[in-house]
């Protein structure tokens, strides 16, 4: 159960999270990946707390699963040497250096695959390669800004909000990954590799989804309202008795299921595209109706007759949670100097044709700085 991956060496030379998260992906799967840091210092997460675990930061933790570390000094010729023997054994090279940054070292993506040709790169940027902002540095908050996102997430108009993760890098992590195992798929066809180039800008316009063709088709300038779906009614979080729950009525069949189970009058209010005009009138009609319902009382009830219900969660109520842990996605490992630790796991799980689960089930610890650099530089030498 080593994953699909198995044998495909993945060098990482980014830090930070768009790259460590795509690299971890792939990781997941199966493939070798050896994560090059600076020397002294390592990974700027390494330092991204508190809260910190000894002397490792819980940032960093969640990135790096699955990975061996070694330092090397760019600008050192003998450690230049080292990197260049991993880069020739290498499927995969992974970086997300501002543009230029690594032609300066004479490490150019172009000569790099001169070398190794069939080598794939993936390459992740801020805000694009080139363009007129193509050189801009790229920070998640920043990026979820200028894509927009945060004008669609919050309260109102007025009170644009950053999604509670970075969300942009690990878009841009995710389709980076997704593009990795595309290239590696024509690579099998062509025999040669190729250069695959995302931004956080990308990620975040990529999952724009029914907001993006709501201006581009309809000219609607969406803007935050938020926990109210804009163009679907009732789909939210409601108040009841002594707390809230969340119903998602995404047809019109649900929304009569929801009228006959607790009374409501549903005049003018038959159809979806009427309640989502009038959707201040549906959210009172509701939360009438719920205001006499305890919270458990009430999602039994909507689950009785079949609406789409949730609770808000706090993420200890998440991770304690008998389907989080059923689904695979708590991971036990061994880490070289902290000893046992639960770590978030991988969101796949993969299953043989008669119905046996083949998902991976040994992962590393994230590596301490270093960890396995004599080791690297001797399979290299």
């Amino acid at each position: 159960m080593t994953g699909p991956l198995d044998g495909v060496l993945v060098v990482d030379l980014s830090r930070a999270l768009a790259g460590p998260h795509a690299t971890m992906m792939l990781g997941d799967l199966g493939a070798r990946v050896i994560k090059v840091e600076a020397p002294g210092r390592g990974d700027d997460t390494r330092g991204w707390g508190p809260p910190f675990a000894g002397d490792e930061s819980t940032y960093f933790l969640a990135a790096n699963r699955n990975k061996e570390s070694i330092t090397l000094d760019l600008k050192d010729a003998d450690d230049r040497e080292v990197l260049l023997r991993l880069i020739d054994r290498a499927d995969v090279l992974v970086e997300n250096f501002r543009s230029g940054v690594l032609e300066r070292l004479g490490l150019g993506l172009e000569s790099l695959q001169q070398r190794n040709p069939r080598l794939v790169a993936l390459s992740i940027t801020g805000f694009g390669h080139d363009g007129p902002e193509g050189g801009r540095a790229g920070y998640d908050q920043i990026a979820q800004g200028e894509a927009g996102l945060m004008s669609l997430t919050g309260s109102g108009p007025e009170d644009p909000q950053r999604v509670g993760v970075p969300i942009g890098d690990l878009l841009a992590g995710m389709y980076g990954a997704y593009g990795v195992l595309a290239a590696l798929r024509e690579r099998e066809l062509t025999g040669a590799g190729q250069v695959v180039r995302t931004s956080l800008l990308a990620a975040v316009v990529g999952v724009h989804a029914f907001q993006g063709t709501r201006y581009t088709v309809a000219g609607e300038v969406g803007v935050a309202q938020g926990n109210h779906h804009p163009s679907i009614a009732p789909y939210g979080l409601f108040h009841c008795a002594d707390g809230s729950v969340q119903i998602a009525v995404g047809s019109e069949g649900l929304w009569q299921r929801l009228v006959e189970a607790f009374g409501l009058d549903q005049t003018g209010l038959e159809t979806n595209a009427a309640r989502v005009a009038d959707r201040a009138r549906v959210i009172e009609v509701v939360e009438q109706a719920f205001a006499q319902w305890p919270a458990e009382r009430l999602l039994a009830r909507l689950d009785e007759v079949g609406v789409p219900a949730g609770k808000v969660r706090r993420l200890d109520e998440v991770y304690e949670w008998e389907q989080t842990a059923s689904q695979g996605l708590l991971v036990d490992v061994d880490h070289s100097t902290l000893g046992a630790l639960r770590l978030p796991g991988p969101p796949l799980r993969f299953f043989a044709a008669d119905g046996s689960e083949t998902t991976r089930r040994d992962h590393a610890a994230p590596p301490t700085l270093d960890e396995h650099g004599d080791a690297i530089r001797e399979w290299v030498t």
